[in-house]
């Protein structure tokens, strides 16, 4: 039996990583909103800057992390990357070098957002006049391929690994099982410690791979601060465990003092996640963050608990004690109470409503999760029922080697050990052993509210397992509300800018007309113009007419005169665009009582 469970709990394992792994890269939390210049924008003179707008807090670190590269694909920036973010709006930019040629630059960009994953991605602009570029960026950006396999899978024993130490030393405190128990929890926990220490070191040898950058910018950033100072606590774990599990006697004062350690560890442990990933971003996260430490905690009183008691039922040498059993249901049944709470604020915060959870992948993880959860706390009631059916076992320990010679005979019953061959010594005790293990197998499989509680908390372990596999995707995915938010920036109306070069004839009649359309949407829009000479400096012009023409619906023209509000510069903010197509625009410039001109260009609203 005990090789059985031994198998089904790796199984159980490795289901769960397997899980982990379908679920795809982890998903960044962050995106990036805009840029200056934009995305295939042209413009008449070279700019002295590049800008990123993103939706959320990031790191740009590293040589790779904002690169500007010319059509031959030299960089053309400074490095040097400025924080220019104001009232609210994560803004970072790069100065260029001076004096920039026509054609296409590339803007290849890698960071990480403020939840640890790594984001990337690149666009193009033009200075004067569109070109080829040989710039060859790789598919495969940060977080994805084998290091972004190994690191999500890597997440799973970290999680499983923390549930089981915190959930084994305070099943050992709180259910207090006996004497017999500690050597079988002990082994659970350094079980736990050695799977949350490997999977730690390997998390922080990965980052590096997994977010592009190198080891000692890995640990400048907040997530590899947390991994190092998770290993630090698990060293000092190792210590608490190897005490916590000693076979002496212990007082009320011992008790408390372990108890205070553990409160002091298990929560700095919770917090290297808590603070570095989801909870730390988004809307109330200074609520959030103690709230994912409580769920963590609570978690692994009921889960790695529920672990703890079943190692007892199917390898403790002597029954487990009716109160400590007892002591685990109440201390279930208020960790349960926590976890939904905490769930349903964390739920509530990241998601923030119906269409999210059901058309994102974070909310169908997350209605996975809750049904799970559900199934668990089911299978933990028919537990609770089984555990108020118990007997106290009979007093007295049971004896490790059975009176064989008191003993009547029988078929498995070895003979006395009456020879003076060493090698027959030994197999005899190895078979007086197996009677032993025999025995108590059979008198502990008599007693059928043992047997039924082994049965019920199996299947809560089986279900917990994918409960963790499933909370352990969602931390690699995009939280609901974030994921519909971008979603909605990308299908909203994007404004419309235009660069029309003019010729009117006369002194000073040459330049570049701006145009800029907001929101670049049917219905009302604000139009401005901005004439520039050739030199970039405002231009100025007698007469200023626009006209809007729909050639597929026979719509228009509809005339604007824009209102000259500065030096060179025209707002029109009654412009309307009835209907979504290719609308022709004429832009009708007068410089002098003589010398005009009329260039027409097409703009596609949506």
């Amino acid at each position: 039996m005990t090789t059985t469970l031994s198998r089904l709990l790796v199984l159980l394992t490795a289901l769960g990583a397997v899980l982990v792994a379908a679920t795809g890269p982890a998903q960044a939390h962050a995106s990036l909103t805009g840029s200056s210049p934009a995305d295939g924008e042209v413009v008449a003179t070279s700019p002295e800057h590049v800008e990123l707008t993103f939706s959320e807090r990031v790191s740009l670190t590293g040589d790779q992390a904002l690169r500007v590269l010319d059509p031959a694909g030299e960089r053309v920036d400074t490095g040097e990357i400025t924080d220019l973010s104001a009232d609210g709006v994560v803004r970072h930019g790069v100065a260029l070098t001076d004096g920039l040629a026509d054609g296409t630059y590339t803007v290849a960009w890698q960071a990480i957002s403020a939840d640890s994953h790594p984001i990337a991605g690149a666009f193009t602009f033009s200075i004067g006049a569109p070109s080829e570029t040989s710039v060859r960026l790789p598919a495969q950006g940060p977080g994805g391929g084998t290091a972004g396999m190994l690191y999500d899978l890597a997440r799973f024993p970290a999680y499983a690994g923390f549930l089981l130490l915190a959930g084994g030393a305070a099943f050992l405190l709180v259910c207090r099982p006996g004497p017999a128990a500690r050597p079988i929890v002990q082994r659970l926990m350094m079980a736990g410690w050695t799977a949350a220490t490997a999977a730690t070191l390997a998390l922080l040898l990965l980052r590096g791979p997994y977010t592009g950058t190198g080891l000692r910018d890995v640990i400048d950033t907040k997530t590899g601060t947390a991994l190092l100072c998770r290993l630090l606590l698990l060293g000092a774990a190792a210590l608490y465990v190897a005490v916590l599990s000693a076979d002496r006697p212990r007082g009320r004062r011992a008790r408390g003092a372990l108890a205070g350690t553990g409160a002091l560890l298990a929560p700095g442990i919770a917090a290297t996640w808590a603070l570095a990933e989801h909870a730390s971003t988004g809307p109330w996260s200074w609520l959030a963050v103690p709230a994912d430490l409580v769920h963590l905690l609570a978690a692994g009183a009921w889960l790695g608990g529920l672990a703890a008691l079943l190692a007892l039922l199917y390898r403790s040498p002597v029954p487990v004690p009716r109160a400590a059993v007892r002591r685990f249901s109440r201390l279930a049944f208020w960790s349960v109470v926590a976890l939904a709470a905490t769930g349903l604020f964390q739920a509530w915060r990241q998601v923030g409503g119906w269409d999210p959870l059901l058309s994102t992948r974070y909310g169908q993880l997350l209605i996975v999760k809750t049904a799970l959860v559900a199934l668990v706390v089911g299978t933990a009631w028919i537990s609770r029922r089984w555990t108020a059916r118990l007997a106290d076992p009979p007093a007295g320990p049971a004896p490790d080697v059975p009176d064989t010679q008191d003993a009547p005979a029988g078929p498995h019953t070895p003979p006395p050990d009456n020879t003076d061959d060493p090698a027959r010594r030994a197999q005899l005790a190895r078979q007086r052993a197996a009677v032993q293990r025999t025995r108590r197998q059979r008198d502990r499989d008599r007693d059928t509210g043992r047997s039924g509680l082994r049965r019920s908390v199996l299947a809560e372990a089986a279900i917990a397992a994918a409960v963790l596999a499933v909370t352990t995707a969602l931390t690699g995915s995009t939280p609901a509300r974030t994921e519909a938010a971008a979603g909605s920036a990308a299908t909203a109306p994007q404004p419309l800018s235009l660069q029309l070069p003019y010729d009117t004839g006369g002194p000073l009649g040459r330049g570049t007309a701006l145009i800029d359309i907001t929101p670049g949407a049917t219905g009302e829009n604000v139009l401005h113009l901005r004439l520039e000479d050739p030199e970039g400096l405002p231009n100025g012009a007698e007469e200023v007419r626009i006209a809007l023409t729909l050639p597929a619906e026979d719509l228009g023209p509809l005339r604007y005169e824009p209102a000259h509000v500065d030096v060179g510069h025209w707002v029109a903010d009654d412009l309307r665009l009835p209907r979504p197509g290719d609308w022709e625009l004429s832009l009708t410039l007068r410089t002098s009582e003589i010398d005009q001109t009329t260039e027409t260009t097409t703009l596609t609203v949506g």
